[in-house]
Order: C-alpha cells, then structure tokens, then sequence
C-alpha cells in the first residue's frame, strides 16, 4: 500500500456516501479520494471537493473493474437494493479483489449475524463472501440512522400519534453524519484491517421516547402507538406503502422490540472523537425544514 493511498467511496453520490466524501475531504488531500457514481453528470457538484469521479455501478462489473483501478482502500456503502444486494455487492468484491484494493471497508448491520432484524440476511452473506475473498477487510456495522424517522414526522403531528411495532425495545441511533464520519476516520487512518466495529448512538430511545421528543420540539403532543407486527404491516400497506417497505418496516420494529438496535458499547463515539448527534438536535433540523 502507498505512503498516501488511494481512497474509494462507492454509492458516493447517495445520502450517507456525500457525507463520507466531505469527511473524507477534510482529513486528506481531496485529491487521494476517489468517488464512484452510476452517472458521473448527475454528481458533477461532488467535483467542486477536489476528488475525482468514476462510473461505478454495482450492476455493471466491467466499470468496476475500471473504477477501482490504483485504488488502495475502498468503502462499499452497502447497496439500497433490497433483495438484490448480495449480487451486486459480489460484483463490488470480485473487482476490488482483481485490482488489488488493499483494504475494503463494508457497512453492514449492527449486530451483524446475531441481529433479530431478517434485514441482516443480505449484510451477513456480504461478510462472509468478503471473509472469503481473502481480502483485508473492516465491518462497519452500522446501527439505525436517527434520520430514519423524520419521515414519520408530519403524519405525527398531523394526528398526535405515531404507530409502531418496536414496544419497549431501546433504539440506539445516530444520526447519518456520525456514521459517515466513522467511515472517514476509518478509510484515511491506519489498524482498521480485521476490527469488527458496532456502531450505534449514545443515547438510546424506546418510541414512546421518540414521541415524546418530538412533542418537546416541536410543542405538540405526540403519542405512540405500539401494534402487533401483523397490525403494524396492515396499517402501513393501508396508508399506502408498497407491501415490500412496510414488510421492512414491520420487521426491523418487531426486531428492535427484541433488542436488535440496541448497543451500549459506544463505539461509535469512541471512534469519532465525539459524542454522538442527540436526537433532540436532529429533530430541530428536520421541523426547520
């Protein structure tokens, strides 16, 4: 590996891959970082970093091959495509595995295979395919996002209540930006090979928690509603979800009501040099608009 190796951030132009390439520009050179988009024109203003852009499409091994051509440490931010990323993150490892990438960082789930959450299964089949190319790999096992939520904020206040399926399960999450800056911290620093790293917020929340930070911030009582998972998937298809999303959502809340977003370990902060973004600070951001 080089003095000032050659960093790589796939899905660069999504939301938590804009994030890794703006750390990332303010720990190294701009021009040691590499970001690999589907349509280089659609992320022309990622330029404006300093870093170079590269066609990388998850689908389309031949680009990958190109993109990861001098690259000396990759993050694969695991694919949006549910159902469909345990191919493409194949294609990802085979490519980065010919180009001689000496490091690859992966973002999986916390917990990894012990989660109760089935969104584990795609995350788990990555690490194992990742173990077994031989590759020098980390495991950024990443927790939920608190951003994960705003969506449910305007239905919210809207109604005074916010369904769920999650009981008293603790939910530690942490707001994008916290994991994008573990992301940098690991790529442009040095001992990550081998570290398996859970990642979640400090401050744990149940949803009648959530609901009632949300109430705080924005002057408006707000309740939560806990339902069966099976009720809980009803009522989202009937409000207009495709039944594959609110499969998802039903099962990650039935997973958390066992534990599977829970971790106080914190590392994440531990790894970033801060704490970890309240909750309280996120949903200010989000009722500014």
């Amino acid at each position: 590996m080089t003095a000032q190796p050659r960093l790589f951030v796939t899905g660069a132009n999504g939301q938590l891959g804009r994030l890794v390439l703006a750390a990332l520009a303010a720990k190294v050179d701009p021009s040691r970082i590499v970001a690999g988009v589907r349509d280089v024109a659609a992320a022309a203003d990622l330029a404006a970093l300093g870093v170079e852009l590269r066609v990388a499409d998850y689908e389309k091994p031949a680009t990958l091959e190109a993109a990861f051509a001098g690259i000396d440490r990759l993050l694969l931010i695991s694919s949006s495509a549910v159902g469909a990323r345990a191919p493409q993150h194949a294609n990802v490892t085979a490519a980065a595995k010919a180009a001689g990438v000496g490091l690859v960082a992966y973002t999986s789930l916390l917990g990894g295979p012990a989660s109760p959450l089935p969104l584990k299964a795609e995350h788990v089949e990555t690490e194992a395919m990742l173990a077994a190319s031989g590759l020098p790999h980390v495991l950024l096992r990443n927790g939920w996002y608190l951003e994960n939520y705003n969506g449910f904020i305007p239905s919210a206040l809207e109604h005074g209540a916010v369904a769920g399926a999650a009981g008293e399960g603790r939910i530690a999450a942490a707001a994008r930006a916290d994991y994008a800056e573990a992301a940098a911290v690991v790529l442009a620093g040095e001992g990550h090979a081998g570290k398996v790293y859970e990642l979640a917020g400090d401050e744990a929340f149940t949803m009648a928690g959530w609901a009632a930070a949300l109430s705080a911030a924005a002057g408006k009582s707000v309740v939560y509603r806990d339902l069966l998972e099976a009720e809980y998937r009803a009522f989202l298809v009937s409000v207009g979800l495709p039944e594959g999303l609110a499969d998802l959502l039903a099962t990650s809340d039935a997973g958390a009501a066992r534990g599977g977003l829970f971790d106080d370990s914190h590392t994440l902060s531990r790894l970033i040099g801060r704490s970890t973004t309240p909750l309280a600070a996120v949903l200010a951001a989000a009722l500014k608009g």
